[in-house]
């Protein structure tokens, strides 16, 4: 990696634009940076490790993308930038990067943020112009990591090499030093690797744990089901021999439930005939009680049924002179109905009567029929006078008519009056309506010929947009491409020189005895070269000539897809120009909306057209309806005048016909009624006699029935007369007694029962109690058998269960002691890891004894000889070892600790350790060259002697085609060293000055 150029603007004490020309400060190998003390030399570094990875070292980061980088000297509206020009892995970069951007709103008053923005381009020396590479953040920073190799903490160590921080590391203890080189080295995956193990060990032990507690739990288990038959070892969960303890106790444990299931068994059996007798003789003894209540109830029943004899016999006689009376019910019957006929008529009569006049109050029947006659004949004369009355009613409601047309006729023509008068106003709007929607779409339709244009371009420039994207990805692909094809062309020709240079052991594998060779022509081969390890032969060859030419062919393929790609992107960047996508959208979308709007005008031209036509015909039928309006009012004058005429021929023959009344209606109702009650009146006084006839007959076939069936008179009759409920009540109780009695003397018959009743009382108490307390036992029994059944089914289960938890945890157990002894070895903890070193420590300390050797050779120079840098893997009081460092005093022959240096030897000894580190970590980081350092300070500790010997080893790293940037304040060091870079502060923020360069 090589610096050319930096330039700042309104960064860190930089108000303005700063520029620094490295190629020029190189030229001497070293060159120094100083200025007096806040001028901002760190600043310098800064802005280089700013550009490279978006963010300042140590404690000065803040966040890298914050606002606190920004030049409190700057103007307002200038905006921090930083850019660097440098050569990496054969490329030349140019990186420019602004933070974000708190500036001045250019509307209105107040801020606004502007985002962090960050260029990549590379300088293509074949066109001699720069091109663009990427804009992303994230793309910009894998690159520039993958290109360097290193981290911005192992960069800021190894290019920006920090005095202090060595020091301390050349006086720190093994733990400090081990996180440092493990920021350098990246050894994180040895201390993954070593949390892994201890993560495995952590889990396998909790799954055997958690195995052993679910083991011990089955073991509680089979206590619990146990009872006292089991004891449980005194053991935890992990301990050894909790599995064999646990099986043998539940051996134990199974075989004395099994014995104790054997005994409940036969107390079963026994409990079981015992309860079968008592079962029995209760049975016996319940039917003897049974037999001897039946002949006691007996007994009673048949007593109750002698005290109930004397009302037996009259229930039969009751029952007898109700057949009699049967008899007689049908005369009864119809004699009632007569009464109830005759009485209904005479009460109609009586209605009738009350509603006629008093003088028909002792006319008969006959006399009210021919009353009801001569009123019917009266009515019929009044027919003619109805039709009169109701052809008067139809000319008033003639007349009503033609006052309800005169009305609405002049309602119309006050309406039409009322139209017409403002037409000409309403025709002249809806004209106006007609012709903006003419103008609109004529509009509409040359907005419609820009749409078409307006959207190609868009699409044009979308697709540019895209186009661009595609290049720059395109020219990544042919770079790896070329790269790749380059590596393949090295193998093939390095394996092509292999192969020429043991070419004479290949042609000696066809030698043979007698046979001439084919380069020298002899017959006798007596040394024939032999192949020595790693010798190329013809496939080898050829297959790497194959994958160079796969490599030549994908790239070509690459170059000509980049060069489709750039034709695609000048034709569309030809038909889109230079305008941006966002504008020629909002273009687009202005277009759409006033051509939409035109649309929705024009789309109102047929609505506004259809509207004044409407409004044409509506004139037409105003203009009519009035003309009508007008020729039906004189029409109504002569109807009008027909009418009066016959009304008032029509009221004079009405006079005559109603006499006294309103209306003929009123006359014809009242004889219609008339009419009707004298003939409801002859009606009732005719039904009235014939019903007082069928009475009397009735009354007579009555008498005779009574006392032909032995009854005195028809009241006695009646009286025996029994209703269906009591006749079917005084049978039910007469076949009652019956039943009873026969029932009874069935009982007294049986011979079991009188057997029964001859001896003595049943004792069913004792009984009861004997075959409670046997089936108690039983019970008891039964319980006992079901419980040492279950005991010995949930000890073996629980011990099947526990068996195959063992067989299980068996490999577990042994995958646990296997990870816990990787475990702690890798960790340090373990007896067998003799210094207590860590895996990572021991990486690490194979990285030390590189930074040591390489720092040796550097310290030797500065020291004259006398100091040598040596890795130490001694521990430290109880500590760890691995990571100590010792010097080696030439002058004494002795090992002393590097805490015991002066102030001097520890600059140059912390100076030859950066050094030393900055070649290690070069080589680790895949050899990438380094050909500009920057040492920070620790001059003025050193003698002019020791000075001028450090200053040579620092000039001699020019022999790597290295420059050194030495930034320090010292002043001798300004008449040693030629080419400087000042920094000069002011009130207006600091300033750079080259000098002795060019």
């Amino acid at each position: 990696m090589r610096l050319h150029r930096l330039t700042v603007t309104a960064f860190g004490p930089f108000g303005g634009t700063q520029t620094v020309d490295f190629d020029e400060l190189s030229a001497a190998g070293l060159f120094l940076l100083h200025g007096p003390t806040g001028a901002g030399k760190t600043s310098v570094l800064d802005a280089v490790c700013y550009a490279l990875y978006g963010s300042v070292p140590g404690a000065r980061q803040g966040g890298g993308q914050s606002t606190a980088l920004r030049s409190d000297h700057a103007a307002q509206a200038t905006r921090t930038e930083v850019t660097l020009d440098l050569t990496v892995a054969g490329r030349r970069l140019e990186i420019t990067r602004q933070p974000p951007w708190e500036r001045p709103k250019k509307r209105g008053t107040g801020t606004t943020l502007d985002k962090a923005q960050t260029w990549l381009r590379e300088y293509d020396s074949t066109a001699g112009t720069w091109k663009d590479l990427s804009r992303s953040h994230q793309e910009i920073g894998e690159e520039i990591t993958q290109l360097l190799g290193m981290s911005r903490e192992q960069f800021c160590q190894v290019v920006l090499l920090p005095q202090g921080d060595f020091a301390r590391f050349l006086r720190a203890d093994a733990e400090a030093r081990g996180k440092l080189l493990g920021r350098l080295f990246d050894t994180r995956r040895f201390a993954d690797v070593e949390k892994r193990l201890a993560e495995r060990r952590r889990a396998t032990e909790a799954q055997v744990r958690d195995g052993d507690a679910a083991l011990l739990a089955d073991a509680h288990r089979m206590q619990q089901a146990a009872g006292d038959a089991m004891r449980l070892p005194d053991l935890a969960p992990g301990e050894p021999g909790l599995a064999e303890a646990v099986l043998g106790a539940a051996a134990v444990a199974r075989s004395t439930a099994r014995e104790q299931l054997t005994v409940a068994e036969c107390g079963l059996a026994a409990a079981e005939s015992a309860q079968a007798a008592t079962a029995r003789a209760l049975d016996d003894v319940r039917e003897l009680a049974r037999l001897q209540r039946r002949f006691a109830e007996a007994r009673e029943r048949a007593a109750l049924l002698e005290e109930r004899t004397e009302a037996y016999r009259e229930a039969q006689k009751r029952m007898e002179r109700a057949r009699k009376a049967e008899a007689v019910a049908p005369a009864l019957d119809l004699r009632e109905t007569a009464d109830a006929e005759h009485r209904r008529a005479a009460a109609a009569e009586a209605r009738a009567r009350a509603l006629l006049p008093e003088t028909f109050a002792d006319a008969g029947a006959a006399g009210l029929a021919a009353a009801a006659r001569r009123a019917a004949e009266e009515l019929g004369g009044l027919d003619s006078a109805r039709r009169a009355e109701r052809r008067l009613a139809e000319l008033l409601d003639e007349r009503a008519g033609l006052d309800r047309q005169e009305r609405a006729d002049a309602d119309v023509l006050q309406e039409a009056e009322a139209w017409l008068d403002g037409w000409e106003e309403t025709r002249t709007g809806l004209q106006a309506g007609v012709d903006s929607a003419q103008q609109a779409a004529s509009l509409a339709e040359q907005l419609a010929v820009r749409r078409e244009p307006a959207r190609q371009r868009l699409k044009a420039a979308r697709l540019r947009d895209q186009l661009a994207e595609d290049t720059n990805k395109a020219v990544e692909q042919v770079r790896t491409a070329q790269e790749e094809a380059l590596r393949a062309k090295q193998h093939w020709l390095d394996l092509k020189e292999q192969r020429l240079t043991g070419i004479a052991a290949e042609l000696a594998a066809n030698l043979a005895d007698g046979e001439p060779c084919a380069v020298c022509g002899a017959t006798e081969h007596p040394a024939p070269a032999r192949k020595v390890a790693g010798h190329v032969d013809r496939e080898a060859e050829e297959h790497a000539l194959a994958a160079y030419q796969r490599a030549d062919e994908q790239r070509a393929e690459n170059e000509r897809n980049l060069g489709v790609v750039r034709e695609a992107l000048a034709a569309a960047t030809a038909e889109a120009s230079d305008t941006p996508t966002e504008q020629l959208d909002r273009e687009v979308e202005e277009l759409e909306e006033q051509y939409a709007q035109a649309r929705r005008g024009a789309a109102e031209l047929h609505a506004a057209q259809e509207r004044l036509r409407q409004a044409g015909h509506e004139y037409e039928r105003r203009v009519a309806a009035r003309q009508e309006a007008a020729v039906r009012s004189a029409a109504r004058v002569g109807h009008r005048e027909r009418l009066e005429s016959e009304r008032a021929a029509l009221e004079e023959e009405l006079d005559r016909a109603r006499g006294a009344l309103d209306s003929v209606a009123a006359r014809a109702a009242q004889l219609e009624r008339r009419t009707a009650l004298l003939t409801d009146a002859a009606d009732a006084a005719r039904a009235a006699e014939d019903t007082a006839q069928r009475l009397k007959d009735a009354d007579a076939r009555l008498a005779d029935a009574a006392f032909r069936a032995g009854f005195d008179t028809p009241r006695d009759a009646a009286a025996a007369l029994l209703d269906d409920a009591a006749h079917r009540e005084l049978q039910r109780r007469l076949d009652a007694w019956q039943n009873e009695e026969a029932a009874v003397r069935a009982v007294l018959a049986e011979a079991d029962t009188a057997a029964a009743a001859r001896q003595q009382p049943a004792d069913l108490a004792s009984a009861q109690f004997a075959a409670d307390t046997a089936a108690r036992r039983l019970r008891d029994a039964a319980s006992a058998h079901d419980a040492a059944a279950r005991r010995c089914a949930e000890l073996d289960r629980l011990s099947a269960r526990a068996t195959a938890s063992v067989r299980r945890l068996a490999p577990l157990r042994a995958e646990y002691d296997r990870v816990a002894r990787m475990a702690g070895l890798t960790a340090g903890t373990s007896a067998d890891n003799e210094r207590r070193m860590r895996l990572e420590s021991y990486v690490l300390a194979a990285r030390l004894e590189q930074v040591a050797a390489a720092a040796t050779v550097r310290l030797r120079r500065m020291s004259s000889g006398r100091y040598t840098l040596v890795h130490s893997d001694d521990r430290t009081g109880r500590g760890r070892s691995g990571l100590g460092l010792h010097v080696v005093d030439a002058w004494t022959g002795r090992e002393r600790d590097t805490a015991t240096l002066s102030g001097g030897e520890t600059f140059f000894a912390s100076l030859a350790l950066a050094l030393g580190l900055a070649d290690v970590v070069t080589d680790e980081a895949g050899g990438v060259r380094l050909d500009t350092l920057f040492i920070d300070e620790g001059f003025g500790s050193l003698d002019d002697q020791t000075l001028d010997e450090v200053l040579d080893v620092l000039d001699s790293l020019r022999e790597r085609d290295r420059s050194v940037g030495i930034v320090s304040h010292v002043p001798d060091l300004r008449r040693r060293i030629h080419a400087q870079l000042e920094v000069v502060k002011g009130r207006s923020g600091s300033v750079l000055r080259q000098r002795g360069v060019g």
